[in-house]
């Protein structure tokens, strides 16, 4: 007999075990008993109650700390009000709505209490509709209210998201995961943490509608489920997964488990596995009980962690995955072995903790992504619902342009500048930033600039940019008036970053200036700026450090850690520097270190606030230099260094290799040494080639103290290749913008050209734009005139060829309205057209084919320079006269 209750279908031992983990909860947070646990003492229905323990026994050690239990309830008390109301509310099975509706949090975003908000947007648009069309016009709704851009790490909020109207993939399903929950409908958001065949990362949403679960973009519908432009790519990836805050016990395969959360492997949902077994031994050939095994792919330029399992009582891990390889690494206690897994390994991999340094020289790997595989066949969708859904589309666009028209423009900007008299190119670039939250930017700015000057102007330009859409007046005149009396005799661009602004890591940023200047007596404020090191030994006796779900390290605010006296490493680093910026004390995270550091006497010093399992060096340790030194072998088509994008540098620390964070990006990597801390490192770097596979190259170095180390920057060899693939007819009939219909001969000439077919609204498109900006110069220097063709469904009136700034001087908009030419080649190309959009060709000038990228490929814009410049090298690119 199944014993259950009636609340949420618990059986006795789930209710026990929740029961136990809430008493734990309150014993680890009994410095905000009042804050958090009060609301119990509140009339609760027997469901209420049980919600909100389930959340709490679940709940991250950062929200124990940020936010109080006023908050959960009314978000319990909504949460089960809309059950009672949807119409598949009750249909929905406990086990779901426990760990797909109920939980208020989707990602590492802030909490906010929307859940009444997002249901009364979608409760009408959704009440006569089943749960997959539901789900269809949530996302129609999303993608009316958001779309891509590039930014940061730091997800911003769904609300943040509805003000701002665009963000990156994993803050668009944040915002559809909310949505889809505040209509009782289960929901979670897929990641793939790294693709295998491409840099960077992606996110997605499974919905769940009665029975089954489906899959969508977010913010980007599709005109049926279970679609996608990132189905092809998918099936190559090598890990998805998604996390859930609880013990969870469904039908997936689970890639890792602790005490307050799963991550479940979805993976064969969109990919063919393999499961990769791995033993450990020790090197008396006895299995290893406990080792850390690290599942790595070559992603960024650096070796990639996928997942790590830790072995079981045989000394054995295994992982699902896909048809690619992996690097596969196993530590325990500081010993480590290591081997590569490839796509045929079908024994037990056995490896033996027989290192303890690092090895010598340089090693070089071929690591090889899953192949590009064709999907099952589907019943194609009839025009009628095609067009239906491009109406629907083009309705949405011009919903949120509307919006974005609402914001302040750069006229109002000079207006303000003016009043409050600031210059107006900054004040513009500042306001610009802050789209939807432009008036609360403006409102301080005008509150504030009579008494303060330019500094409100210097505290808005001190943070990221990001920050202006979520940062309101309470927290930026905390900060300003703060600060204005801790100026003192530090240089002015000191005084700017290390102690006005507040940013310090991925935390929200909240007000915090004033309430460390008071809870401190003068004495010990006093004691502090004299000697920093006295408060880090103070926090780090004070607070106790536990460490919290992996992908929420570091986003604890600094007034709630406080106050909780508990935290995990990297949010009680973010509390020891916003102290001493509040007492006036310049601290930072090292840039590329990311540990706390305080100014003394001009010099950075290490804040020492790790326990002794965490590896700091000594406060006044001196560093080495590490100075990277330009291959003068460097062969035709290499390419140019770009941190994160061909190289990186890792340091080995208790068996495994961290990788630095310098700036992605970063190409001033000559010019001056890199300053690191004495170790052993590992520098990566690779070539990827067109089908995806890495040439790797890993060199091996020893930093010293006091001296410098000298390594050169080399890449393997790979040789351009550019092979005809055909001929693209020259009669299809472009409309130039502002000017007459032109064939693909008029444009190109005798010399090539480049073309691509993109659809501005999706994000690979916005990719492929992201990159020509940020290969401007090197475009234009090359001279190929670079058309972009947009179909007639795309370019309507929302779209607007000026606003893409950046682009190079060669690029063109063109309008496309036959496709007749791209239609020829997808006719004859199965893959390229269900890769989707964009499609880019570069043509030599006699019309063929010498490269061609449809879909999601992120590097395209490197790979076309390498072709062009290719060709012109070889005097291919004219045709023979």
């Amino acid at each position: 007999m199944n014993l259950q209750t009636s609340v949420f279908s618990l059986d006795i031992a789930e209710l026990e075990r929740i029961e136990r983990k809430f008493r734990e909860k309150q014993q680890i947070a009994e410095a905000r008993a009042r804050e958090l646990f009060d609301v119990f003492q509140e009339e609760l229905t027997e469901e209420e109650s049980w919600a909100l323990k389930f959340l709490f026994a679940y709940m991250p050690l950062n929200d124990l700390a940020d936010y109080d239990g006023a908050l959960f309830l009314s978000h319990v008390r909504r949460t089960l009000d809309i059950r009672g109301k949807v119409p598949w509310g009750h249909r929905v099975p406990d086990h779901l709505f426990l760990h797909f509706v109920l939980p208020y949090r989707v990602n590492t975003e802030n909490i906010e209490d929307s859940r009444g908000l997002l249901y009364n947007e979608l409760a009408d648009r959704t009440a006569h509709l089943s749960m997959a069309e539901a789900i269809m016009e949530t996302n129609y709704w999303c993608h009316e209210k958001a779309t891509y851009t590039g930014s940061d790490m730091r997800t911003i909020s769904p609300l943040t998201m509805l003000r701002s109207a665009r963000g990156r993939c994993g803050e668009e399903s944040t915002l559809a995961v909310a949505a889809l929950r505040s209509i009782g409908i289960p929901a979670r958001q897929v990641y793939t943490p790294r693709w295998a065949h491409s840099d960077d990362n992606h996110a997605w949403v499974e919905a769940w509608a009665d029975g089954d679960w489906h899959y969508i973009g977010a913010c980007e519908p599709e005109p049926r489920l279970d679609q996608g432009w990132f189905t092809p790519p998918a099936r190559r990836a090598m890990l998805i997964h998604t996390r859930i805050m609880a013990n969870y016990s469904g039908p997936e395969a689970i890639t890792h488990e602790e005490d307050s959360f799963t991550e479940i492997n979805l993976l064969d949902r969109y990919a063919p596995t393999r499961t990769v077994s791995v033993i450990v031994k020790d090197e008396q050939n006895r299995p290893v009980i406990g080792a850390d095994v690290y599942f790595e792919l070559y992603n960024y330029a650096e070796l990639f962690p996928l997942a790590e399992i830790t072995t079981n009582d045989q000394g054995e891990a295994s992982f699902k995955t896909g048809f690619g390889d992996l690097v596969i690494r196993a530590v325990k206690a500081g010993r480590w072995g290591e081997t590569i897994s490839t796509a045929e390994d079908i024994e037990r991999i056995e490896i033996v903790l027989d290192q303890t340094k690092q090895p010598e020289g340089t090693a070089d790997v071929d690591l090889v992504p899953p192949p590009e595989r064709g999907g099952d066949i589907v019943e194609p969708i009839d025009e009628e619902r095609i067009q239906r859904h491009n109406t629907r589309i083009e309705e949405g666009t011009k919903i949120r342009t509307d919006f974005e028209m609402t914001f302040i423009d750069e006229q109002r900007a000079t207006e303000l500048a003016r009043a409050v008299g600031l210059p107006s190119n900054r004040v513009w670039e500042v306001l610009r930033k802050a789209r939807g939250n432009d008036r609360e930017i403006a409102a301080f700015l005008q509150e504030r600039c009579g008494e303060f000057g330019e500094w409100p102007l210097r505290l808005l330009e001190s943070l990221n940019g990001k920050d202006l859409l979520d940062t309101f007046r309470p927290a930026l005149d905390d900060h300003l008036i703060g600060s204005m009396t801790l100026f003192g005799d530090l240089a002015e661009d000191t005084f700017v970053r290390y102690v006005l602004c507040p940013r310090v890591s991925f935390e929200m940023i909240v007000p915090y200036k004033r309430f460390f200047q008071s809870v401190f007596t003068s004495e010990e404020a006093a004691l502090f700026r004299a000697e920093p090191a006295v408060l880090a030994r103070r926090l780090k006796t004070e607070i106790s450090q536990m460490e919290n779900m992996p992908n929420l390290k570091g986003r604890g605010n600094p007034v709630g850690t406080f106050k909780l006296r508990k935290a995990d490493l990297m949010s009680l680093y973010i509390l020891f520097v916003a102290v001493c910026r509040s007492l006036g004390i310049p601290a930072r995270l090292h840039p590329s270190e990311q540990k706390p550091q305080y100014m003394e006497n001009g010099q950075w010093r290490n804040a020492i606030l790790a326990d002794n399992s965490g590896a700091i060096q000594p406060e006044n340790q001196e560093n080495g230099n590490l100075l990277l030194l330009m291959d003068a072998k460097t062969a035709a088509g290499t390419p140019a260094a770009s941190y994160s994008g061909n190289f990186t540098i890792a340091r080995l620390e208790n068996g495994v290799y961290n990788t630095l964070a310098y700036p992605h990006g970063k190409s001033d990597v000559y010019d001056e040494p890199f300053e690191l801390e004495p170790g052993s490192y590992r520098l990566t770097t690779g070539i990827r080639l067109k089908d995806g596979t890495v040439r790797a190259r890993l060199a091996y170095f020893t930093v010293r103290a006091g001296e410098q180390t000298a390594v050169t920057l080399t890449y393997r060899e790979s040789d351009v290749e550019v092979p005809v693939l055909g001929v693209l007819e020259r009669n299809e009939n472009f409309r130039v913008q502002d000017g007459p219909d032109r064939t693909i001969g008029d444009i190109t000439g005798a010399s090539g050209a480049i073309i691509a077919w993109i659809e501005p609204e999706r994000e690979p498109t916005k990719h492929l734009l992201r990159e020509l900006r940020e290969l401007a110069e090197p475009f234009t220097e090359v001279g190929a005139p670079l058309f972009l063709a947009v179909g007639d469904s795309e370019w309507s009136a929302s779209f607007d060829p000026n606003g893409y700034p950046g682009l190079p001087s060669n690029v063109h908009f063109v309008r496309d309205s036959t496709y007749d030419g791209l239609s020829t080649y997808l006719s004859s190309n199965q893959a390229a057209g269900e890769a989707g959009f964009p499609h880019l060709f570069v043509l030599d000038g006699l019309d063929q084919i010498r490269f061609v990228a449809s879909g999601y490929r992120i590097g395209t814009g490197k790979e076309v320079l390498q072709i062009v410049t290719a060709l012109q090298q070889r005097n291919e690119w004219r045709s023979q006269e």
